[in-house]
């Protein structure tokens, strides 16, 4: 059995822990309350324009255009939205676990990284990391979305890649966030979508071209946009019921170490009253 010693001491140390993972849960839960409005109350317009644009597209017939065809290159890119900071639980393992497990071949994926734990462990993977934009998730801005919108989508248009994936953590309330992987372009229409295309076809003014040269960015930054407001949300989230989990963990781990303690104390006092009773003995 250890000694009381070091009992004492390792109780002190894990008490100084569990001061540490209440005050990040208090700091998560403030920030939590702010991306959660944020993500909430944006969440049903991205929602609308994914369903919209793939409504639309549906009813556009058969039209030649470069977002709208996938390329001839097998290359892929990959947005992966991870965090900067650890101690989130498995939210940023679960990305990349996404991804790693996704079923797209390694040597064709191009990785465009936003957030450091997702860089670290895809490179340590061996995957392609093209671009680092770990920065941008501390403070998401539309802007930022839009400039990296701008640069996967020049290498998708020139046919440098074939396909554009969205790997990020959806937010759903504030205990559950789902891991997903979003085929954002070329646009992939669902059984019931296809089978608008035999309604009346959708006219574009002034011509499609121009009219899908505006909105196929702005669907596409909108998107992105999103995840990363739903991402941060996510992330805070992880990172309130880690910390939780920790400190209830310490808790439990304090009372077990205080009860050790204690009878270590009991059996300590219960040996120097017999040592006493027994030299009492030998002198009598």
């Amino acid at each position: 059995m250890a000694s009381m010693r070091d009992i004492k001491r390792r109780k002190s140390s894990i008490q100084s822990t569990q001061q540490i993972t209440k005050a990040m849960k208090l700091v998560s839960t403030v920030k939590l309350q702010k991306s959660k409005t944020r993500a909430e109350n944006a969440k049903p317009y991205f929602d609308m324009m994914y369903k919209t644009v793939c409504s639309m597209l549906a009813k556009s017939g058969n039209i030649d255009h470069p977002y709208l065809k996938g390329g001839e290159s097998e290359k892929k890119a990959v947005i992966v939205i991870t965090s900067n900071r650890g101690l989130a639980g498995g939210y940023n393992s679960n990305i990349v676990k996404l991804v790693t497990e996704s079923g797209l071949n390694k040597e064709d994926l191009e990785i465009y990284s936003i957030g450091k734990k997702g860089y670290d462990a895809l490179s340590r993977r061996g995957y392609n990391i093209t671009h680092d934009f770990g920065e941008v998730i501390e403070e998401p801005l539309y802007e930022d979305a839009a400039e990296i919108c701008k640069t996967v989508l020049e290498q998708f248009a020139t046919g440098e890649i074939g396909e554009i994936y969205l790997a990020y953590t959806s937010f759903k309330n504030t205990v559950s966030h789902q891991p997903t992987m979003l085929k954002l372009l070329p646009v992939e229409l669902e059984a019931g979508e296809e089978d608008e295309k035999s309604n009346l076809l959708m006219n574009y003014e002034p011509n499609e071209e121009e009219a899908l040269n505006e909105i196929i960015p702005k669907y596409l930054t909108s998107l992105f946009y999103g995840a990363l407001i739903e991402a941060v949300a996510s992330e805070n989230g992880a990172r309130m019921q880690a910390m939780d989990s920790a400190t209830s963990n310490a808790e439990e781990m304090i009372s077990d170490l205080e009860l050790k303690y204690n009878r270590a104390r009991q059996g300590s006092i219960t040996q120097e009253l017999t040592e006493i009773i027994a030299g009492a003995d030998a002198i009598s």
